[in-house]
């Protein structure tokens, strides 16, 4: 099986997505039949080619990382 990856708008995470490794913002999401798991960019990467195997989807959201949120309070 291979997964498609997805990069898209960051509609499918939020700020309060963690990483299922460190507990981090998530950034990446990977759907399997039974489940999903979240990671953030570091793990993410870390573990893309075996994401890329097993999963049936990988969203990637990496391109957001250091950009300011369209949500953020401001003064």
């Amino acid at each position: 099986m291979t997964a498609t990856t997805v990069q898209q708008e960051r509609t499918f995470l939020t700020h309060a997505n963690r990483c299922d490794t460190c507990g981090a913002q998530a950034f990446i999401r990977a759907l399997f039949v039974n489940g999903e798991l979240m990671f953030c960019g570091h793990h993410g990467r870390l573990m893309t080619i075996p994401l890329q195997q097993q999963a049936i989807l990988v969203e990637d959201g990496t391109d957001l990382i250091n950009t300011p949120s369209t949500n953020a309070n401001s003064d």
